[in-house]
């Protein structure tokens, strides 16, 4: 049986997700999460075998959710489910530790299949990115957000959505000092001087929520 949690913020969401994962004989969802403070607490008490998390939580995001469980549990299986069927998201999502990255715009039946390739620790990716993703992984210098790290995008995410310095940090439990420091690598690394040049390209590209 391979244990699952869900982590989402919309109740009805996770409520759906958790009936057609419970069809399945092989399936089952032992804990669901609204938020990643609840979702940590609940990893640490199950260890369920598949976390299938939501990238835009509120606070601290999926990006940075998958990277803590990782660094807690290397062996943690996290497959990434998103409304985001821009490339970018599934490659920083893979880099934050992911197995895979699957669209909310799938057919439902994927996710179950899904589930079950990351539960036996193989990598599977929505095949409507599937080649852009790899395209994006094998070339490093691929467009400017590229370069960005998972939690860098988390840090922009959180600033497009008028989140202070503060509020950041202690979503994301760092100090106020460092989240300036990754907002000012931010914009070094798009070549922005200002926070509406970044808002606005990050908008037109499709990169934020």
């Amino acid at each position: 049986m391979i244990e699952v949690m869900l982590v989402d913020d919309h109740a009805v969401v996770r409520e759906g997700y958790r009936r057609m994962l419970q069809t399945e004989d092989d399936l089952r969802v032992v804990a669901e999460a609204a938020d990643a403070t609840e979702a940590l607490n609940l990893w640490r008490q199950l260890k369920p075998q598949v976390m299938v998390i939501d990238l835009a939580l509120p606070g601290m995001g999926g990006l940075e959710l998958i990277t803590r469980l990782r660094q807690r549990d290397p062996q943690c299986r996290c497959l990434a489910f998103s409304m985001h069927r821009d490339p970018l998201w599934a490659t920083q999502a893979l880099k934050a530790g992911a197995l895979g990255y699957v669209t909310k715009s799938s057919d439902p039946a994927l996710l179950v299949h899904a589930v079950r390739e990351v539960a036996a620790q193989r990598r599977i990716i929505s095949p409507d990115l599937a080649g852009e993703v790899a395209a994006r992984l094998l070339d490093e210098a691929g467009g400017a957000a590229q370069g960005l790290t998972p939690r860098e995008l988390e840090v922009l995410r959180l600033l497009l959505a008028g989140t202070s310095a503060q509020q950041i940090a202690e979503a994301l439990h760092l100090s106020v000092k460092t989240v300036h420091n990754l907002h000012y690598q931010v914009k070094a690394k798009f070549g922005t001087s200002s926070d509406f040049e970044l808002a606005r390209m990050a908008w037109r590209e499709g990169w934020t929520d």
